[in-house]
């Protein structure tokens, strides 16, 4: 599929991306049959460390057999939400909420697919993906994510509201709330995604629908031909700064 190719490419050169971006895709039984001689269905695995080893090149294919995060299997619709984490008490445990009831609040208010609707997500470079792809994530600087999403609202100038609880921010944040709305959604990353993945302590995400990624990466072009050369070349600042000496 060049389209994907020429997209890939693009979001690279123009943002300098150090990272691939990755297509995601949630499969029926019988598209994960026919596409899983490419992918590795075996490794044990956490939703974002396979978004990490897609990032990295890997092609991964995600099953309620290999996923080892409780929380992303419920996210995806593989399997039931544990008690332990939908009534809070694991993340109180964790430290990451006051109270157990503010750790179920958190939980209570996270997207995520019907169980048993989907039976397998893949992750790819969006480079080399075989199907067309349901989101594509892109794990990068805040600077990169601000010219994604100024690409996204480049024709209509809507106020973007992103959605998240700093807890499952790549499966739920970056990937399965793209995917049930439509609409671009970015994370500043969580507990779960620092500790056990590569991402950089300066780096977040962003999930964008693949529906939209022609007209953000056309949008995208567009502002690399005047602003975005402006604000990294810092020519504000720098003439701030030379008036100040």
């Amino acid at each position: 599929m060049n389209n994907l190719l020429e997209y890939a490419t693009k979001l690279k050169e123009i943002l300098g991306l150090e990272r691939e971006p990755v297509g995601v895709k949630f499969l029926k039984e019988k598209e994960k049959q026919n596409l899983k001689d490419n992918y590795d269905d075996v490794t044990k695995t956490r939703y974002c460390q396979a978004l990490m080893r897609a990032g990295n090149g890997e092609k991964v294919m995600v099953t309620s057999e290999n996923i080892s995060c409780p929380a992303s299997a419920a996210a995806f619709g593989f399997k039931p939400l544990p008690e332990v984490l939908a009534s809070g008490q694991m993340l109180y445990n964790l430290g990451l909420f006051a109270t157990p009831e503010a750790g179920k609040k958190a939980m209570e208010g996270m997207t995520r697919l019907n169980l048993g609707d989907y039976h397998a997500v893949i992750l790819s470079p969006l480079r080399d993906m075989e199907v067309e792809p349901d989101v594509v994530v892109v794990e990068s600087k805040p600077e990169h994510l601000m010219w994604l999403s100024l690409a996204y609202i480049y024709e209509t100038g809507e106020r973007l509201q992103f959605n998240s609880a700093i807890f499952q921010a790549t499966c739920v944040d970056s990937t399965v709330i793209p995917f049930v709305t439509g609409k671009l959604n970015s994370s500043l990353g969580c507990y779960g995604c620092r500790d056990a993945t590569n991402i950089r302590d300066e780096e977040n995400l962003i999930g964008i629908p693949y529906k939209k990624l022609n007209s953000v990466v056309k949008n995208l072009e567009q502002l690399s031909l005047k602003p975005m050369k402006k604000a990294r070349a810092k020519e504000a600042f720098h003439s701030f700064k030379k008036c100040g000496e």
